[in-house]
This record gives C-alpha cells, sequence and structure tokens, in this order.
C-alpha cells in the first residue's frame, strides 16, 4: 500500500488550496507591469468581442494573423484543440463560436474537462525574419529542500515539456537564488548562456530573467511558468504563454489581485466550505474524512488505505464540533457521490470528546435520510469513553471505536 504516495499527493493538493491560479491573460498583465515582455492580447467572451478584439490588436499591431487561445485554468490547452491561429477575422469569428462554451479536456483537467468561459485573442509573434524562431521553457519557483528560490529553464519549450523532463532530464538547467541576495546579474547571463543565445538575444534574456523574478517576488507568487518564452526571428525575448499561481496568504498585499480569482474555475465544494470556515480539500476516493488537525489527516489517511479503501476527502473542522459545523462537514462530504462511508477521527484536546459525540448525533438526527452511509466515528482524549457511551445509545447508523486497528476493521467491514 502506497502510503507515502498518497500523502504527496495530500499535500500538493493542501498546497495549491493555499494558492490561487490566474488566467494567461492575468497573468500577463502582471509580468508586464514589472517590465516582462509579453505577447499581447486582449480577452473577450463572445464571438463579437473576440472580432473586436481583433481589429483593434491589428491596428495597434499591425499583425493580420491572430492566436485564439481558450481561459481556463490548466495546461496542456492547444492538445486539447484549445488554441487555434486564425488568418482572418471570419477564422477569428468561426474558431471563437467552436470554443467558447466547450468543454475543454487536457492532460491537466479533471476527466470531463473545464467549461471555456473567455478566451484570449493574442498576437502571433511567430513572424518571418533572418533567423528562426525558438521556443524556451522557464519557471521560477521555490525549491522546498533547499529553501531557495529556483529558475528552472529548458532549450526544448513547447507543448511536450513534460517528455523532456521524463526523457531527456540533462537538457533542464536549474539556478537557485538566496532570497536574501535576490538574482545576482551573473546568475542571469549564465542562464543566457545556457540557453545558447549570443548577441542582442543574449542581452534581451539577461533582461527578461531579471525582470521575471522580479515579477515573482513582488506579486508574492508561488509559481511563475512560462512556457514557451520565444526567441522571435529577430532575436527579442518574450512570454507568449503564462502560468501563474499566487500565494493565498500575501493576497492581503495585493487587494487588487485577490481580484482577480475565478470561483468559475475552483471546486464549487472547497468553495462553500471556505465560506463555512472549514478546510476542506477534494481528492479521488471512496471514504470520506473528517478530523481536527492535518497530523492527524495523514494518519487517517494511512488508516483508510490499510483498511483497503482511499480518501475522498480532506476535512478539518477546527477546534470547534458543534451540531451546526458537523452537520455542515457532513453535507459537504454527501455531496461526491463515490463516497461510501465517512470516518471521524477527532482528539479532544481542545475540545471535548462528548462535545463532538453529540454533536454527530444531534447532526445525523437533524438530516434525518440525508445521510445514506455509515458513519465510524473515533474519538481520543478528554471524555472519549462518555462520547462512545453517547454514540452506542443513539441508535443510530454510527460505529464507535476508540483504537486505531479497531476504526480501521470498521471501515473495511463497511466497504
Amino acid at each position: 500500500m502506497d502510503f507515502c504516495a498518497t500523502q504527496r499527493r495530500f499535500l500538493n493538493f493542501v498546497l495549491e488550496s493555499d494558492s490561487m491560479n490566474l488566467h494567461e491573460y492575468q497573468g500577463k498583465e502582471i509580468l508586464a507591469s514589472f517590465g516582462v515582455n509579453v505577447q499581447r492580447g486582449i480577452v473577450a467572451d463572445s464571438p463579437k468581442k473576440a472580432v473586436e478584439a481583433a481589429q483593434s490588436l491589428t491596428e495597434s499591431t499591425g499583425t493580420a494573423w491572430h492566436v485564439i487561445k481558450a481561459q481556463i485554468h490548466a495546461g496542456g490547452r492547444g492538445k486539447g484543440g484549445g488554441v487555434k491561429l486564425a488568418k482572418t477575422l471570419d477564422e477569428v469569428k468561426s474558431i471563437a463560436q467552436e470554443i467558447i462554451g466547450m468543454q475543454l479536456i487536457t492532460p491537466q483537467t479533471p476527466p470531463e474537462g473545464k467549461t471555456v468561459h473567455q478566451i484570449l485573442i493574442a498576437e502571433d509573434v511567430y513572424y518571418p525574419g533572418e533567423s528562426e524562431t525558438s521556443e524556451i521553457y522557464m519557471s521560477v519557483l521555490l525549491n522546498r529542500a533547499s529553501g531557495k528560490n529556483m529558475i528552472m529553464y529548458s532549450t526544448e519549450g513547447g507543448m511536450d515539456i513534460e517528455a523532456v523532463a521524463e526523457k531527456t532530464p540533462h537538457l533542464i538547467f536549474t539556478e537557485e537564488i538566496d532570497p536574501s541576495l535576490g538574482l545576482q546579474a551573473f546568475q542571469a547571463r549564465k542562464i543566457a548562456f545556457n540557453l545558447g543565445l549570443s548577441g542582442f538575444a543574449f542581452k534581451e534574456m539577461t533582461k527578461f530573467v531579471s525582470a521575471l523574478y522580479k515579477a515573482y517576488v513582488g506579486s508574492d507568487a508561488s509559481l511563475f511558468e512560462i512556457n514557451p518564452v520565444l526567441k522571435t526571428s529577430d532575436d527579442k525575448i518574450m512570454a507568449v504563454d503564462a502560468k501563474v499561481t499566487l500565494d493565498d496568504n500575501a493576497l492581503f498585499r495585493h487587494k487588487d489581485y485577490a481580484e482577480l480569482r475565478d470561483l468559475k474555475e475552483e471546486n464549487p465544494v472547497e468553495i462553500e466550505a471556505n465560506e463555512a470556515g472549514l478546510n476542506y480539500v477534494d481528492l479521488d476516493g471512496n471514504v470520506g474524512c473528517m478530523v481536527n488537525g492535518a497530523g492527524l489527516a495523514m494518519a487517517t489517511m494511512d488508516l483508510i488505505k490499510q483498511s483497503g479503501g482511499d480518501p475522498a476527502n480532506f476535512l478539518d473542522v477546527g477546534g470547534t464540533a458543534d451540531a451546526a459545523r458537523v452537520e455542515t462537514a457532513f453535507r459537504l462530504i454527501l455531496k461526491d457521490p463515490k463516497v461510501k462511508a465517512i470516518l471521524v477521527n477527532i482528539f479532544g484536546g481542545i475540545v471535548r470528546c462528548d462535545r463532538v459525540a453529540q454533536g454527530i448525533v444531534d447532526a445525523y438526527q437533524n438530516m434525518g435520510d440525508a445521510i445514506k452511509v455509515p458513519i465510524i466515528v473515533r474519538l481520543q482524549g478528554t471524555n472519549a469513553e462518555q462520547a462512545k457511551e453517547l454514540i452506542d445509545a443513539s441508535g443510530l447508523n454510527v460505529l464507535s471505536a476508540t483504537a486505531f486497528e479497531e476504526a480501521a476493521q470498521k471501515v473495511q467491514s463497511v466497504l
């Protein structure tokens, strides 16, 4: 049983839940505000506005061709048919009609895909010239192992960067940056050199890297991923795409960034849980979890795996667990049709176990027939014995346990 894989996946979900993803056009706006050269574009949510955007771009840039890009919080849009080139205004209109409203499926979306609500009309920057264009991969993120920021880059940018990382990892370079010192000039030059650039393109890349790192730090981002960074045929360097993730915990410093959140792109159950003051992370398993504390959640997931199940979620009720809070938690968990059982695993430190038990009984009675799956309750800590007596005497379809092994056996018996 791969407990570590489950925990790593959970941690990834937790890290994502503390972050706010942006659309490409929003990320480019932030990049441009820090002096990063970006591919120009205008966002539109209808075919009519798409044509108007294309006309405006033609007037300001002189470009006659336009790239139409679906705006969703996922990569790999080109592979799913969400990025297309339009050579005329009629093609802009027809492609916009095709993409807006489509259910776009990419390697990074859920199996059912994501609905496209808006598109980006961008200038075509792959224009002819004396030298060829080249695509570069570049990202800025925190290396949690070293505690330093890191710029990751490769000459093999484009849609297949995942295959590059898997098959030819020697083509991916990293440059670590001490946060107390910031990016040094020699590091920017080293990156440009490793990318095989020279002359004007070399100078432009050093400027690009410096501005990109400045944007990463200045926006309190947890990820900037530009794939591709384009070296144009006239040796300019620009961001053609932008995947930006901001740190939720720093949004109080960026009120304007907080307004960029697109709730249509986020899990509706997680939004509802956040509004209720609950910490909820959606997973893909069949056993719902209700715990108090992230450390206990890790142990609970191991317990579920040991019982032959998979965790369907992480839900932290915090230090209070009255009937109303427990009822809200149950309703959130039961929104997932894959849930076959619910495991409540609470340590009674701040909150007494008997109070939690009474909250569970009251919530169960309030919900009536809404609960159609068995509930296993493990309460350990202050007044644990009284809590078990309350659960056992309730007459409800609630199984009580005090030991981990006992809880595991009862989860296994109902799956």
